[in-house]
């Protein structure tokens, strides 16, 4: 009697949990949950694989959003922005993603120190608590990594559409006039888009410096901060705008050659710890092994 009793509790309990973890997708329909649109780039590609997480993520999101103030929103916002992922991503979802990664990594920790044998019940718990606070974090760890490759993607992209600003000023046109020229032929990429943004803003009748100032607040960038104050201390002296920007163009070039330099300098650096932890074991072995086995055969 027992026995059976036993059985029909752990059923009841295998189903009960098999409900309230796939509870979410049955409300998904309901929660119009698709936070990605078809978009390019590496942010929504991203995006995309963490699409597969939405039944919980969803189910989570009321939660993040009562967890979130402004302050945490608008940092989150910038972060979403400089990322790629404003269009795709809020950051009530991201928020709900740390939650779902903190919640994983409590899960995986507790049970990998139970299969581990961890004494103690405090041992277990610190197990649990530092992968969920891992998972906790890898949400902004993505997000960091994303606005890295973006920023340096503009870096690579910014000497070359400052060269064509540059060639549309000294043929006579406006600033806006070349910025537009740059827009249309410029290179496809995160500055492209950016620059895009801007024109759209000077379009419905933001101040143009407010505009500039606007890109480089979403890119991020040191290089396109100082190139809009540049901008700007010209135009209120009364400055050429043409020499300003070849100026600036040359500089930007310049610069990306130091950092093409430093990256080969920094190659051998980088290069030292495989090579000692995984060639030189190796030669020494194919070295000492017939060596080895001549002492061996001598002393035998």
């Amino acid at each position: 009697m027992t026995f059976w009793l036993s059985c029909l509790f752990a059923g009841l309990s295998l189903a009960l949990s098999t409900w309230w973890l796939f509870r979410p997708w049955a409300d998904i329909d309901q929660q119009n949950a698709s936070p990605v649109s078809s978009s390019r780039g590496r942010g929504q590609r991203a995006a995309r694989v963490l699409s597969c997480l939405d039944p919980w993520v969803v189910a989570l999101e009321p939660l993040g959003r009562q967890l979130l103030g402004w302050r945490g929103r608008k940092k989150l916002m910038l972060c979403l922005q400089r990322a790629g992922l404003s269009g795709s991503l809020t950051p009530e979802r991201v928020m709900a993603y740390r939650l779902l990664g903190f919640g994983s990594g409590v899960l995986i920790g507790f049970v990998t120190g139970r299969m581990l044998g961890l004494s103690g019940t405090l041992e277990t718990w610190l197990a649990a608590l530092t992968t969920g606070g891992a998972g906790a974090a890898a949400p902004g760890y993505f997000l960091k990594r994303l606005t890295s490759h973006r920023q340096r993607r503009m870096l690579v992209d910014f000497p070359f559409l400052l060269d064509m600003v540059t060639l549309c000023v000294e043929a006579g046109l406006n600033l806006q006039g070349a910025l537009q020229q740059a827009s249309q032929h410029g290179p496809s990429g995160p500055l492209l888009e950016l620059l895009r943004i801007t024109l759209a803003e000077l379009r419905t009748g933001t101040p143009r410096h407010e505009a500039l100032s606007s890109l480089a607040h979403r890119s991020g960038l040191s290089e396109i901060k100082q190139w809009v104050q540049t901008l700007e201390q010209a135009e209120q002296i009364g400055m050429n705008l043409a020499p300003v920007l070849r100026a600036q163009s040359d500089q930007r070039r310049a610069e990306r050659f130091l950092r093409a330099e430093k990256m080969a300098l920094q190659a051998p650096v980088k290069m030292l710890f495989p090579m000692v932890v995984c060639i030189f074991p190796c030669t020494f072995l194919i070295i000492g092994f017939p060596i080895a086995i001549k002492i061996f055969a001598g002393v035998i």
